[in-house]
């Protein structure tokens, strides 16, 4: 567990931007997935709560690791 927190650290920390842009796209995949309504994937905004955790995550975390 260590060797992948620090990995994962390491990574973070060469690509700073890389977990808001993520987030990003789950919010404009959740944006596309809204023309396709009737599915309970689609209803609950589900890919819209997950790109606002992780992009507000990755805005909090680049700092420390910088």
């Amino acid at each position: 567990m260590n060797d992948f927190l620090d990995r994962v650290s390491e990574f973070i920390s060469k690509y700073p931007g890389f977990l808001p842009l993520l987030g990003l796209v789950l919010i404009i995949l959740n944006l596309i997935l809204q023309i396709f309504p009737g599915s309970w994937f689609v209803d609950r905004n589900i890919l819209l709560h997950l790109g606002l955790i992780v992009s507000l995550i990755g805005l909090l975390i680049v700092r420390p690791l910088t």
